[in-house]
């Protein structure tokens, strides 16, 4: 018989996971409290861990001097044709390596794998030349293009594992009445793995909405700055915008926040799913 672990143990169980938890919201609650206060406050000391006097002012600065609405376009754009360009090329190419035998198939699926190990900056220099003379430096859908394509290895592996996890039978079920094979794979096959595609989808979202290499690379003029870039250059050699860089990483999170919150369920169920039938 298992023994019930003593009053001693959970507090010191329960103690200890408080103790990680507080570490881990308290930067959050920081940056929050700080895009509350004013430049005095933000500056003053002793520091407080409650703002005085509540005001928007950071937020305002930020659609009024800083442009910060143009870059929320921007990082949504990207980051949802991104995503959505990586699941939709990623759900035929999962399929192909899911129901099909061919020669050079576990290549594929290690090639695939191995991408996922390298560094992006390896391949910086032949593609900054080959975007140079195609005339796609400093273009938005060159940001799109670039997010989607390094997505697609990793969605297809992981789309690839749901789909093996689907019996052929029903497929081959209602082949046999009719069904073509598009028709079979739309209308039974990929309505079973919605969460897959969710969690998929969320995964590349966030991705592209957090990447800060690509458009610092590859965007010159601000109008096509992304939130990741705009934050990053609030931090200049002399001076630090803590307010401003404060209530912009807080709308920077919110959308990321929100999403997860509405797909929690479809997120982890997904990826546990995609892990244990890969």
């Amino acid at each position: 018989m298992r023994r019930k672990p003593s009053l001693g143990y959970r507090i010191s169980k329960f103690l200890v996971l408080a103790l990680f938890l507080v570490i881990i919201i308290f930067p959050f609650y920081w940056i929050a409290i700080t895009s509350l206060k004013g430049v005095d406050e933000i500056f003053s000391v002793p520091i407080t861990f409650w703002p005085r006097q509540f005001t928007l002012e950071n937020y305002r600065d930020l659609f009024s001097e800083l442009d910060f609405g143009n870059y929320i376009k921007n990082s949504v754009l990207v980051s949802m044709v991104a995503a959505t360009g990586a699941v939709t090329v990623s759900m035929c190419s999962a399929y192909v390596l899911a129901r099909f035998d061919f020669k050079f198939k576990g290549a594929i699926i290690y090639f695939f794998l191995i991408t996922q190990m390298l560094p992006g900056f390896i391949s910086l220099a032949p593609l900054y030349q080959m975007l140079s003379s195609w005339g796609m430096i400093d273009w938005l859908p060159t940001l799109m293009i670039l997010a989607a394509t390094s997505l697609i290895p990793y969605s297809t592996i992981t789309l690839r594992g749901f789909l093996r996890g689907v019996p052929k039978a029903l497929e081959e079920s209602a082949m046999m009445d009719g069904c073509g094979r598009l028709r079979a794979m739309m209308s039974i096959v990929f309505p079973l793995i919605l969460p897959g595609f969710a969690a998929t989808f969320i995964f590349g979202f966030v991705q592209a909405w957090n990447d800060l290499f690509s458009p610092v690379m590859y965007m010159n003029r601000q109008a096509n700055y992304t939130i990741p870039v705009a934050l990053n250059y609030m931090v200049q050699k002399n001076d630090i915008r803590w307010g401003e860089l404060s209530a912009g990483a807080v709308i920077a999170i919110v959308p990321t926040v929100i999403m997860f919150a509405f797909a929690q369920k479809y997120v982890a169920g997904g990826l546990l799913a995609g892990a244990v039938k890969g």
